[in-house]
Parts: structure tokens; sequence; C-alpha cells
């Protein structure tokens, strides 16, 4: 009996070992590259599961938040634009109470960059789909302490880089040359000697549109605030969206 028992063991061993023992080898692998456009066709079944959480989300974006009077753009001014200045100006009305909060010091100017503004405010109502449309990106703003010689190298990179990069406390003002004339901050002279704390984003801090200037930051404080967030919430906050091109950035004649 023990013998027979033993003969089955070897038997059933043996065919276990043969079925994993498969010695066929993938020798080529074959793909299709399809293009997500509207040649696709659609499948009922998951557009109606898709439909009440799409009509949700269309139903937020689009809800009116505010109205502008005017288009916004950033192409209506060599030095600085109505659009631009508004980013600007939000970034720093609604990121100062945070920082000062969290560090009781203030933000003293914001920089952004002009490239990163990627759609016009039409005229009309304003709603957050408008916010994500001029700010796709998951952006943060960043305070970076800088010295007063590495925001003078900041002043000189905006002279030179010829764009309306946006600001917000800053007011730089150029002869017909294209020196810089003056540079002040909050109404005040650029002291040299001091430091100062600009709000930007995480993206321009590592160094984005060659702002190389950040990398010399003696402390970044990240006040965990998405840029696109601080433009809904400004948006919730006013009835009218208005801005100009002004004299915070321009050169004599």
């Amino acid at each position: 009996m023990c013998l027979k028992i033993e003969h089955f063991v070897i038997f059933f061993t043996f065919l276990v070992v043969s079925a994993c023992s498969d010695t066929s080898t993938l020798t080529k692998i074959e793909g299709e590259q399809i293009g997500i456009t509207s040649a696709l066709s659609t499948k009922d079944s998951i557009e109606k599961f898709v439909a009440p959480f799409r009509a949700r989300i269309d139903e937020v974006l689009d809800s009116t938040l505010a109205y502008a009077p005017l288009t916004l753009s950033k192409t209506d001014g060599p030095y600085n634009t109505s659009e631009g200045n508004l980013l600007a100006d939000i970034v720093y009305s609604e990121a100062n109470p945070i920082f000062n909060s969290r560090t009781h010091t203030n933000i003293d100017f914001v920089l952004l960059n002009h490239g990163g503004i990627r759609s016009s405010i039409s005229k009309g109502k304003v709603s957050s789909r408008s916010a994500y449309e001029v700010m796709p990106f998951e952006n943060a703003i960043v305070v970076a302490k800088l010295s007063g010689k590495s925001v003078k190298d900041l002043v000189m990179y905006l002279r030179d880089y010829g764009r309306p990069h946006p600001i917000s406390g800053l007011k730089v003002v150029l002869d017909k040359n294209g020196n810089i004339q003056s540079i002040r901050i909050q109404g005040l002279p650029l002291d040299e000697k001091r430091t100062y704390n600009v709000a930007t984003s995480d993206y321009l801090l590592t160094g984005g549109d060659d702002m190389v200037f950040f990398a010399d930051a003696l402390q970044v404080t990240r006040v965990d605030y998405k840029v696109r967030n601080a433009l809904i919430d400004y948006f919730k906050k006013v009835d009218t969206v208005k801005a100009v091109v002004d004299d915070r950035f321009y050169r004599e004649n």
C-alpha cells in the first residue's frame, strides 16, 4: 500500500513539474497608438454614468461669481498689463493675511510670470471656470525673503527680459534710455541693506522663466495656497472685477 502511494506521489509531482516548465518565450509585442480625438465614438453606458457628475461640475464651475465690465488682457501694455496687475494684486491681497498670521510680518511685493497667464478674462460674467482658464496649473504661492541686492537683480531682470511680468507693491521707473531711474517698494526707495518678502509661485522659486535670483532666497515660507484658489476666493468677494494698465512699471519718453 505504501509503495502504491509513493508511486502516485512521484507520478503527480512529475505532472506538476512538467506543467510548470513551459519553455515558450515572448518574442514580439505589437501596439497601436490611438489618438484621443472627436473621431472616437462614445459608449452610452459610460456617458449615462458620467452625466450627473459632469452636470454638477459644470454647474459649480460656471456659476457667476463676479462681473467684468471690460476684457482684461495680458497684452495691453508693454511693461504692465491690466490682467497681470489684477493677478498680482489678488495674490497680495489674498496671501498677505495668511503670511502675516504665521510670521507677524507682511509681504513686501509680488512677482508672477507673464507666461503663466493662459487666458484673458473676458467681458461679462466671471466664474470659477474663468480662474481655471487663466491659471490651469497647480502653482502654489510661496514667499521668498530676498536681500536688497537680490531685489535689485530682480528689477534688472524685469528691465532686460522684455515681458510685462505681473508685479504688485513694486514700482519701477526707467529713463528714456532704458536705465533704472527708481525702484520703490510699498512707496519707499529700495534699501539694499535690508531684506524683502517677495510672494511668487513655487514654479518661479525653482528658477522658472530664468528667475535665478530666487536661488539666493534667505528663507522660504510656503503659504499652502494655490494661485488659482486665490483668484476664485477674490472673485467670490467682489461684485466687479476691474484693473487697468498703470504706472507701476513704465519707461519715460
